[in-house]
């Protein structure tokens, strides 16, 4: 699958084999303008101007939001609405984090568990951010064409985690779902335990 996002409320998934659209995902407030894959390509990140949205790519099914709120007001930037929007989602290699780079001059790391950011660092002109591919370090992209690098939060990933990420690199949600295991496992595996 291929994700495009172009600027619309919405997001579309493309099949490369047939190079055909497959779905339309709807739901994002915004303008979407970015979307990534987890390392498994079991979820898709989309980000508008004022959430993140992590998606189930195989079913279209929308998973969690992830709600940007600005620490800094908009009204310090004068009334334009887009002084604190996303401009970039990125998924940490073990897929345990999601980094997003926003106007409001942050980039903000979220713990996919717990649904929120647990680290910030400080980024002026922010335009897109992405993770080493090792992990523990994040690159971000500014404006005026500099580059900064920042020390990212690591986790060990649990055995549970690595198993999940190897079976949903190999298998869809539907192939999971028709898999005769318990529910739990099921729910687990397709992330629906976001």
């Amino acid at each position: 699958m291929l994700c495009s996002a172009a600027g619309e409320k919405s997001a579309l998934l493309w099949s490369m084999s047939s190079y055909r659209l497959l779905r339309r995902l709807e739901g994002h407030q915004g303008c979407v303008v970015s979307c990534e894959f987890s390392p498994d390509s079991a979820l898709l990140a989309t980000a508008s101007y004022t959430s993140v949205i992590l998606w189930d790519p195989c079913t279209g099914e929308q998973l969690r939001s992830l709600c940007h709120v600005p620490l800094q007001s908009v009204l310090d930037h004068g009334s334009d609405f887009h002084a604190s929007s996303l401009r970039s989602v990125c998924f940490s290699p073990e897929g345990l984090y999601l980094a997003t780079v926003a106007d409001d001059r942050l980039l903000r790391i979220w713990a996919l568990e717990l649904g929120k950011p647990v680290a910030f660092a400080p980024v002026k002109n922010g335009l897109c951010c992405t993770y080493f591919p090792h992990g523990g370090i994040i690159a971000t992209g500014t404006r005026d064409g500099h580059i900064q690098f920042w020390t990212a939060p690591q986790a060990l990933s649990s055995l549970k985690h690595l198993c999940r990420k190897v079976l949903r690199g190999r298998f869809s949600t539907h192939q999971v779902l028709a898999l005769p295991i318990p529910k739990k496992m099921k729910e687990f595996l397709t992330y629906r335990t976001l």
